[in-house]
């Protein structure tokens, strides 16, 4: 690597880590402010979206081993059951009252879903989710943070849900109508030739309702998906189904509070 490279490379590291503080910053301000505020409501039926699990240097998204053990836990002794995600997609959004039943989705396909969440949920007897991107399984991100293809398949052949979650998890927002076509064809496809799975679910990468314009809505129908899983209850894209995103900063309060809807407007902005 040149000079110029060296400190290009660095200066961008510097501005991504500068980024990255602000950004835990305010979320955990957010996630703070908004328990406190919200007057809090009877814990309803939702689907939960993880990202890794004891990788700290994943940030904002990461959660300790102890602390999700301890939230199962605490939704287990306020009556909650584990449920696959299909089984709440194939029914309202809006649960009746007391309904309590709880979805564990994974986003991205780091190894920590294999080292970590899978002897932990195994041990509780809970199904799960796993969005694989399928870029990063080929192994294009160019590190060892996200399993290959022989992860996944035994991942799956465990019984974990695989399905698609693009190929490069870009901002849909900011794709042409091709590359759109693309990142959902060639995912869904990849999923098919390398583990044999025919997905009909898709998880928006970012999930944010402005990520996911109507172009991409045509062209997953086209691609022959079902299912689309995005953010927030009351922000998420028509026709999309939402999850409650859990991050390193929700403590016991405020996993009650997100149980009970409190973060049914929040959407992960970062």
């Amino acid at each position: 690597m040149s000079l110029i490279e060296r400190v290009r490379h660095s200066a961008e590291w510097r501005t991504e880590a500068a980024r990255d503080r602000v950004a835990r910053g305010r979320a955990y301000a957010e996630r703070q402010l908004i328990a406190r505020a919200r007057a809090p409501k009877p814990p309803t039926s939702r689907i939960l979206c993880y990202h890794t699990v004891g990788m700290p240097k994943m940030g904002l998204n990461d959660v300790s081993l102890q602390r999700i053990r301890r939230q199962l836990e605490m939704a287990r002794i306020a009556g909650y059951r584990f449920v696959p995600a299909s089984e709440l997609v194939a029914e309202p959004t809006d649960p009746a009252p007391g309904d309590r039943r709880l979805a564990l989705t994974f986003d991205d396909g780091f190894r920590s879903i294999l080292t970590t969440v899978e002897p932990l949920l195994r041990e509780l007897d809970i199904s799960w989710t796993a969005f694989i991107v399928s870029g990063f399984a080929d192994g294009k991100k160019g590190h060892e943070d996200f399993l290959d293809w022989d992860e996944v398949a035994g991942l799956a052949e465990r019984g974990v849900t695989i399905a698609s979650h693009s190929v490069t998890h870009p901002n849909f927002a900011t794709l042409s109508p091709g590359q759109v076509v693309d990142e959902l064809e060639q995912s869904r496809t990849a999923l098919r030739d390398k583990l044999g799975i025919e997905t009909t679910e898709f998880a928006i990468p970012f999930g944010q309702s402005k990520d996911w314009p109507e172009v991409a809505r045509k062209a997953a129908t086209e691609a022959g998906y079902t299912t689309v899983y995005a953010q927030s209850m009351e922000r998420r894209p028509a026709g999309t189904v939402p999850r409650t995103f859990v991050t390193r900063f929700d403590d016991d309060r405020v996993f009650r509070a997100a149980l009970g809807g409190a973060f049914d407007r929040w959407e992960e902005w970062y």
